[in-house]
């Protein structure tokens, strides 16, 4: 093991240095109940860092308040041994072997995760806890190292709330600039890991080698490389000597100015909250900057401990987050040996046998002993439940202490100011933890107003197009087909058309310059694959992608689309034949199964009325035919409420009423129907939509490179073997008008603008059915692209300020025949939708008046061979008169009566 063979270098270094002292050693037996008189507490850190020097001053503090605590540790006094490693992992393992020489029951520390690292393998080999109050590295996992707590905040969170304050941001690509050990490493592996949950990501990693060699050219080639790449926003972990030089030579370098994002991890504010007063040097460098600070909740003690602070360190350094920490720590071990002891739980020490065989015998490793405690004494560590300066001491699930925090502050002129917090729990918010009740969500992540760089209010753009030269390819499709959409300027490397139109006015309104150049795709022999293209977009093979291109779910997966700068979804277009409205037209609204169960129910209900009136009602009787008649009537006159019988009988009553009532609904359904029918233009086809299509086995025409062929084959199931690829609008043309049994198509399924304009010019045509998919075009863009984000922003404004409606219009407008069909007039009447009801009208007025003039001649010829015979009778009676009585006086009195009988009985008759 690496570890074994390291203390062997160790012990054999300093073979004069304790090895043959064993009378320090208490080898326990004694009762369980008997308390040691001290106990032996090991400390190693770097006494002159930025971190050790507030740390041992806590650590001293801590270990006299507890000592002079009356309720903690009765009868025992904790004993501090502190050492320094210098930032050194050799000398920090060479500190942890000689605290396993007397009898070290635990060690505080390190304060650096790569000493943290080592030091871990010999306290799991001598089962000794290591409590480090500033080893933040996340790879210190307890499963590996089960010896080692982490009595601070994992570099984990830390990471978290800086790719919460990126997202908050919107930014999507950050540079990460860190020292290359495992403090600096790992902490950008999880920093990487949390920006992937967000959807963002590191898109270049400097390190830098620690160590005094890594000077300030080096640091200036570093940061000449990054200023010539396109993010703005920098993740500075670091060490603080390393920290300040990187944003001296940034500002040197104009990288501390307007369009650049700084993010400082914690190493930053335990620099600042040590040091009184604040560098004026370092302060003027830092402008702008965001840094991040283990957040510590206000309390009593803590107050009380700074107002000790200043006598304790006679105003040479101030209090930082790690120095609460250590002092936490040191009351954390105090807990746990209350608690140890309370258990019967005794300070004793063996040999581990290992160290004397194996042929280790030479190298003295005698010395070392196994805290027989130990495992009991961890537990209780993990066991911790006390409020401490840092707020609430506990270990999760996951062994990390609970309620990670930070603050969030922002560095300003000669000092800072907090513009928020991050919780675990809250997220972002501009209340501190402690007082924020609600849990995360989105809609409550908040941070106050930032300085940034170059003394700007404005939230920077995070990233720019980088100064290496470089020219965006962007990709057009090579139509065969439509190239009013998009197309290629003969004998050059110019497209225009509509797509074009849309992005070259998107990309004006955008507030930096786009240097781009466009790149002809396809063979010019047919529309290309827009799939293969987005495909291509994915793999880094273009920059982008500007035409007619679907945005799809599948396509969403693997690259980022513009807001939609066109509506689209799949139609049907099918041939069509215009309803006859002619003269039967009127019956049209009634099926004829209606109109006979609607004529059988007048008759049913001018039965039923008359059974049940005619007994009672004086308007239901007579002659059989006039009750016939009576009956026919009454039923067809309720049609117009025009009947005249009264019904007397309560029953009668309310089959009349309902009756009535449906007469109500029929007729004015029937209204309705014909005022439509007579009023708008109808038009027929076999084809009704998708749905059509998709039952019958008629053959499909689509466009040549659309999606719709596979959303067709996957999404309706309709088989390959139908589908018919078209290329043009005259391919089109022809295969519908060849239909589907002579080689050509039934329908044809495409996109909704590509048929607009197809059916601009053929009027033969229609779309039939609704419009069965909802999708939009945009431009194609790599996945996380910034451009995306503000072409879509610029495609918003066009469409507010209606530019995006006069391009439509410049490219897509054309005259001719149209989807709303201009030959159809449908706010005009004509004679053929009426002449039918004139001709019934007629027949039915001239059948009357022939039956009318059929009665008068009847009557006329009746009266008149009557007239005669009756004149002949008294013509032969006048006569005879006259001739029985020869006096002429008598005679003419006579004829004269007898003429006046006459003349009455004439005008009678008439």
């Amino acid at each position: 093991m690496m570890s074994v063979v390291v203390w062997s270098v160790v012990l054999l270094v300093n073979l004069n240095l304790n090895l043959g002292v064993n009378g320090l050693r208490t080898h326990n037996n004694g009762s369980a109940a008997r308390r040691p008189g001290f106990v032996k507490v090991g400390a190693i850190f770097t006494f002159d860092s930025t971190i050790g020097k507030v740390a041992k001053v806590a650590i001293q503090q801590a270990v006299k308040d507890v000592n002079e605590n009356p309720s903690l540790l009765p009868g025992t006094m904790l004993r501090m041994d502190m050492r320094s490693s210098n930032c050194s992992g050799f000398l920090g393992m060479v500190g942890a072997l000689q605290f396993m020489e007397t009898d070290t029951v635990a060690i505080v520390g390190p304060q650096s995760s790569v000493v943290a690292h080592i030091i871990s393998h010999v306290v799991n080999e001598l089962q000794v806890p290591l409590l480090s109050f500033a080893a933040t590295d996340p790879t210190l996992s307890n499963l590996q190292f089960p010896y080692f707590v982490r009595a601070t905040q994992s570099d984990l969170y830390q990471m978290t709330a800086v790719a919460e304050i990126v997202d908050y941001h919107g930014w999507r690509e950050v540079i990460a600039i860190f020292i290359d050990d495992d403090y600096g490493r790992n902490g950008v592996l999880a920093l990487d890991d949390t920006l992937a949950a967000k959807r963002c990501r590191i898109s270049n990693k400097v390190g830098i080698p620690p160590g005094s060699e890594y000077g300030r050219s080096e640091i200036m080639d570093a940061l000449v490389k990054i200023a010539l790449m396109e993010a703005r926003v920098i993740v500075l972990h670091v060490y603080p000597d390393m920290g300040f030089l990187v944003f001296s030579v940034a500002r040197y370098l104009g990288m501390m100015g307007d369009g650049y994002v700084w993010i400082a991890t914690d190493w930053l504010s335990s620099y600042l909250d040590s040091s009184l007063p604040y560098p004026s040097d370092k302060m003027e460098n830092m402008q702008g900057v965001v840094a991040l600070r283990q957040h510590t909740p206000d309390s009593l003690k803590k107050r009380e401990l700074v107002s000790k602070w200043r006598k304790l360190t006679r105003g040479s350094f101030g209090l930082n987050s790690y120095g609460l920490y250590a002092y936490d720590t040191v009351w954390m071990i105090a807990h746990a040996l209350e608690a140890f002891f309370n258990q019967g739980g005794v300070v004793s020490f063996s040999n581990d046998s290992r160290l004397s065989s194996g042929g280790l015998e030479d190298l003295h490793l005698d010395a070392l002993n196994i805290f027989d405690g130990g495992k009991l004494l961890l537990d209780n560590i993990w066991g911790s439940d006390f409020v401490g300066l840092t707020g609430h001491i506990k270990f999760g699930a996951d062994r990390n202490l609970v309620n990670p925090a930070y603050d969030i502050i922002n560095i300003i002129g000669t000092g800072f100011r907090t513009v928020g917090y991050w919780s675990n729990k809250s997220g972002l918010s501009t209340s501190t933890p402690e007082d924020l009740q609600v849990n995360r969500s989105r809609t409550n992540q908040e941070l106050h107003s930032i300085i940034w760089p170059g003394e700007i209010v404005t939230k920077p753009r995070g990233w720019v197009f980088p100064n290496n030269g470089k020219v965006l390819k962007i990709a057009v499709p090579l139509r065969v087909s439509y190239k009013e959409f998009v197309s290629q300027l003969p004998g050059s490397n110019m497209s225009k058309g509509f797509c074009i139109d849309v992005f070259v006015a998107a990309v004006n309104l955008l507030p930096y310059a786009v240097p781009y150049q466009f790149v002809p795709y396809g063979n010019g022999k047919e529309n290309p694959n827009y799939t293969e293209l987005v495909n291509r977009i994915a793999v880094g093979v273009y920059d982008g992608a500007v035409g007619d291109i679907v945005i799809t779910t599948n396509r969403t997966r693997i690259v980022d689309f513009t807001q939609p700068y066109a509506a689209s979804g799949l139609v049907v277009v099918a041939p069509f034949k215009k309803m006859n409205t002619g003269a039967w037209a009127f019956l049209r609204p009634f099926s004829p199964t209606l109109w006979a169960v609607t004529a059988a129910f007048f008759l049913v209900v001018g039965t039923v009325v008359w059974i049940l009136e005619h007994r009672i009602n004086d308007d239901f009787r007579g002659s059989p035919k006039s009750q016939i008649i009576t009956i026919l009537w009454f039923s067809f006159s309720t049609l117009f409420f025009a009947h005249r019988e009264n019904t007397a009988s309560t029953l009668g009553r309310i089959v009349l009423l309902m009756w009535l009532f449906v007469v109500l609904i029929i007729n004015s359904s029937y209204t309705a129907s014909l005022t439509s029918i007579l009023t708008v233009q109808q038009l027929s086809s076999p084809i009704k939509g998708i749905d059509t299509l998709k039952k019958s086995n008629d053959r499909i025409g689509y466009q040549v490179g659309s999606f719709a062929e596979r959303y067709l084959v996957d999404e309706v199931g309709i088989h390959e073997s139908r589908l018919v690829p078209l290329g043009t609008p005259d391919a089109y043309a022809d295969a519908l008008l060849k239909g589907s049994k002579n080689g050509g198509v039934a329908a044809i399924v495409d996109e909704r603008p590509y048929i607009e304009l197809f059916l601009s010019n053929q009027c033969k045509f229609r779309v039939v059915g609704r419009e069965f998919t909802k999708s939009g075009w945009g431009f194609a863009f790599p996945r996380d692209s910034p451009l995306a984000v503000d072409l879509s922003t610029a495609i918003l404004s066009l469409s507010e300020n209606g530019d995006l409606q006069r391009i439509h219009d410049k490219w897509l407008i054309r005259s001719g025949c149209s989807t709303d069909n201009s030959e159809i007039e449908s706010d005009r009447l004509h004679l053929k939708s009426f002449w039918g009801l004139f001709l019934i009208c007629g027949i039915v007025c001239f059948i009357a008046i022939f039956i009318y003039f059929y009665q008068v001649f009847r009557r006329f010829r009746g009266a008149t061979a009557e007239s005669e015979g009756l004149k002949s009778r008294r013509l032969q009676t006048l006569i005879s008169i006259i001739d029985e009585k020869k006096d002429p006086k008598d005679r003419d009195k006579k004829r004269q009566k007898v003429e006046e009988n006459e003349t009455r009985h004439d005008s009678e008759l008439g």
